[in-house]
């Protein structure tokens, strides 16, 4: 994505609000019962017009196809890999174990007792060796869709992006049964990933590595663990980020890290300070950091003792995608002002999200006409924030 010289642009990080009938589709076919293809493509093209019709509608200038064929941000890969069996178990959040009532309040509110909710604490885990799909088949499905509704809308976005699971994301969700050592694992998932970012890269989409692992991870994954072997953990999955995108060119590559996309204490987040540096190491040229959320609007200051590389964009999170608190342009525009303010550059600063608004198919706090009304508070605020960095 090239600077831009005359505004503040905005984008977003990925998953958006898929209609009930797809999330009804989408379960359904992750427990072995899927429905006709003709029927499910004909859900995903309804869907995928709506939300990139309601994205261009917003403001939005870099948009994707909100991950509406998929069932979740790391779990869509069990269907696009063979290796995968069995049932994760996952360690609870951090927050749990320190504010058990609050566990009992969020699980009340977000988790149905039923069958019928996408896996994500007990998701497959590594029983054999990974093997990517070698016909490619759903990824070129969702990138062969994408592009029919983009050619479907009479606005176009500036440019468009399509997300993927990260190595680290994908085996601290799925865990492993079969490999001899972390390392082997995540470097496997490495090899195969690539195989789907060197084909999103090859039709033409910014590919967005989905990388939460390098901050939330801290409190999930490591949690029982010492902050060196996470520090190690970070080091190893960056390492396998660049051997998956090593034939892809940084600046068509951008990376979005976060602490979980959740409503809750965050008290085991690690400070961005500690994994920035690291984070630096990848070979992107973007970065996507949350800094809407409470717990972490101050970190801007992280990079006054580690200022953001000349090559790279910072794509801030200014709009909290946990609560149905509907932002004031004037605060989004405050957020992206302190951001340039951080980088020392406002041509490097494009506006976006804390995380996706669905990162799972039936996880969603947002209300669709809400999240919509986000998107625009933040076209409003980015263009507040233009008249106060240009004029």
């Amino acid at each position: 994505m090239e600077r831009s010289e005359r505004c503040i642009l905005t984008t977003h990080v990925g998953s958006l609000i898929r209609s009930p009938e797809l999330a009804r589709m989408l379960i359904e076919k992750e427990q072995g019962r899927a429905p006709k293809p003709a029927v499910m493509a004909a859900a995903v093209g309804h869907d995928m017009d709506e939300v990139i019709r309601h994205q261009i509608d917003s403001g939005i200038d870099i948009g994707n196809d909100g991950e509406v064929p998929r069932i979740g941000l790391s779990t869509y890969v069990q269907s696009r890999m063979s290796g995968f069996g069995g049932q994760s178990q996952r360690n609870d959040f951090y927050d749990y174990t320190q504010f058990p009532k609050y566990r009992a309040v969020f699980l009340y509110r977000y988790h149905t007792p039923s069958q019928d909710t996408a896996k994500l604490w007990n998701a497959p885990q590594a029983v054999a060796e990974l093997r990517y799909d070698s016909e490619m088949r759903e990824v070129r499905e969702e990138c062969e869709a994408f592009s029919a509704a983009l050619a479907r809308q009479p606005r176009k976005f500036a440019e468009t992006f399509m997300t993927a699971v990260s190595p680290g994301n994908l085996t601290c969700t799925l865990l492993n049964a079969y490999y001899r050592s972390e390392e082997d694992y995540v470097m496997a998932a490495a090899r195969e990933l690539k195989k789907e970012y060197d084909y999103i890269h090859r039709c033409g989409f910014l590919l967005q590595v989905d990388a939460p692992d390098l901050a939330l991870e801290r409190q999930l994954y490591f949690q029982k663990r010492p902050m060196a072997d996470f520090i190690v953990g970070v080091k190893r999955q960056v390492a396998a980020i660049n051997a998956a995108i090593a034939d892809i060119p940084p600046e068509r590559v951008r990376l979005h890290v976060c602490w979980g996309n959740y409503e809750g204490p965050h008290v085991g987040d690690v400070p961005l300070e500690d994994v920035l540096p690291l984070l630096y190491e990848a070979k992107v040229g973007e970065l996507s950091i949350a800094f809407a959320n409470p717990r972490h609007q101050h970190e801007y200051r992280a990079f006054k003792r580690y200022p953001l590389p000349k090559h790279l964009i910072l794509i801030p999170g200014v709009i909290d995608v946990t609560r149905n608190y509907l932002e004031h342009p004037e605060v989004v525009a405050d957020r992206i002002c302190a951001a340039v303010e951080a980088v020392g550059d406002k041509t490097r600063v494009i506006a976006g999200t804390d995380f996706g608004f669905s990162t799972f198919t039936d996880y969603t706090m947002v209300a669709e006409d809400v999240c919509w009304a986000k998107f625009k508070a933040l076209r409003e605020g980015a263009d507040l924030a233009t008249r106060r960095l240009w004029h």
